[in-house]
């Protein structure tokens, strides 16, 4: 007579222990790093503004290459999507839509420029006027870092 033992096959998945871990393991992640992001919020957007204003300044270039010459100020940023009947304009060259700030203002553009020759381009910041310091303070096309 013989006696058959079964043997139970182990079964793969995480123990308890093991998911207590990794829940210890992120709950510690998430105290350190979420204060860091959360606490950056004003300057992801200003991040965002310089970002627009770049692609703006490069939709802009394509525009002058094109047609001879900038819009202007009354034509504004609108002529780099829909055609202000600009001889050499290109319907498909420049930008789908003129973006919002990240604060959902209407970027300043004015050409001739006054603080710089061509044109201005211009966020007036989290506070949306003119001047201001810190998180208030005017992203311009004419004064962005490199």
């Amino acid at each position: 007579m013989t006696i058959k033992v079964k043997r139970h096959a182990r079964k793969k998945g995480f123990t308890l222990i093991e998911l207590m871990i990794v829940v210890v393991i992120l709950g510690l992640l998430a105290t350190i790093i979420m204060p860091r992001i959360l606490n950056r919020p004003e300057q992801a957007r200003r991040m965002k503004a310089k970002i627009d204003i770049r692609n703006i300044e490069s939709a802009l270039a394509l525009f002058k290459t094109d047609t001879g010459r900038f819009p202007t100020t009354s034509e504004g940023l609108e002529a780099l999507v829909s055609d202000p009947g600009v001889k050499g304009y290109n319907r498909d060259a420049y930008l789908d839509k003129v973006p919002a700030d990240p604060w959902g203002n209407r970027y300043i553009y004015i050409c001739p420029g006054v603080a710089s020759k061509d044109y201005d381009l211009e966020s007036y910041g989290k506070d949306g006027e003119d001047g201001g310091t810190e998180d208030n303070a005017d992203i311009e096309s004419w004064n962005l870092e490199a």
